[in-house]
């Protein structure tokens, strides 16, 4: 696979399309070395109608809340961030794609106070791929519940979608994967169930749909299209509560969402099976009745039961 850093191609940086090679910053940058920044990911897809961005102004302004909660000032607005977004797929050739609009300090000093530093925004995207295999898509993850707690709501920004709070997933998928696991299951600090390394976590009981409340996880994008679908094409009853992992292990149905997971079934938690035996989740179920509907409404397939959702796609 080649290198992100080695492409054709342009990055946006402040304003200006740099050559994707040239596109670097100093091994000083703040951010580098504190963590102090916030970052989206986007995705694009190729539709009917030609490229679109999905929920684009939904992502950017979460872009700018997590920056202003960070007291990072940004000179870009909403709207300038959008059409970067938009010109970087045609700069790039793009069709299907992950955005990554990224907001970071720059080199000018370093220290806790933070004081002095530029503000820098770049906007950089590529051809994603298959985040997970088909296999795992049909059959689902089996995942480990982490040791590793999610930040407590006090001890950082939980809504923000901060560059420093990818150590604690990272550290948490990491264990899971040298155990033998595809994902891991975080728990708040007070032992509820809080989210997967970088997704939302859903489960499906006696036709109801749940899933936490968001106060130490993020307020996932997919996670609020998800639930919208839900109660407004299947017509289910969707609650935001207190889980705990023991809710998961007899829950009938349970998937993860996530822009770049999008949505995945979730077949085992701690080598419990959740819901009905079987390799491949069944065709009428609420999780797979979830992964169609987002699927067409992210590639713009929407027929006339799904035309609502038309402003969710910005285009290219």
């Amino acid at each position: 696979m080649t290198p992100l850093y080695d492409r054709d191609g342009f990055i946006w940086h402040n304003g200006e399309w740099l050559p994707w090679r040239e596109a670097t910053t100093h091994l000083l940058t703040h951010t580098l070395h504190y963590g102090m920044g916030c970052f989206e990911g986007v995705r694009a897809y190729a539709g009917p109608n030609g490229t679109h961005l999905f929920r684009v102004a939904e992502h950017t302004r979460r872009l700018c809340d997590s920056a202003h909660s960070l007291d990072i000032p940004l000179s870009f607005s909403a709207a300038q961030l959008i059409e970067a977004q938009r010109e970087c797929l045609g700069r790039n050739g793009l069709t299907n794609a992950y955005l990554k609009p990224t907001v970071y300090f720059g080199a000018e000093g370093l220290g806790l106070r933070a004081k002095g530093l530029t503000t820098n925004v770049m906007v950089a995207a590529w051809d994603l791929g298959d985040y997970v295999s088909a296999t795992a898509s049909r059959e689902g993850l089996r995942a480990l519940t982490s040791s590793w707690a999610r930040h407590h709501v006090n001890i950082s920004l939980c809504r923000a979608k901060t560059n420093g709070h990818y150590v604690n997933s990272i550290l948490a998928l990491n264990t899971a994967v040298k155990a033998g696991f595809d994902e891991t299951l975080m728990l708040d600090p007070e032992g509820y169930v809080a989210e997967a390394s970088a997704a939302n976590v859903f489960l499906l009981r006696d036709g109801v749909l749940h899933t936490p409340e968001v106060t130490s996880c993020l307020q996932g994008i997919t996670r609020d299209s998800v639930i919208r679908l839900a109660r407004e094409v299947l017509g289910l009853e969707v609650q935001e509560r207190r889980i705990t992992r023991d809710e998961l292990y007899t829950a009938d149905e349970a998937f993860l969402t996530g822009t770049a997971a999008e949505l995945l079934p979730l077949r085992e938690l701690d080598g419990r099976r959740i819901g009905a035996p079987g390799r491949e989740i069944a065709p009428d179920s609420v999780t797979a009745r979830l992964q169609g509907l987002y699927r067409r409404v992210t590639r713009g397939d929407l027929g006339e039961d799904l035309l609502a959702y038309q402003k969710w796609l910005t285009p290219a």
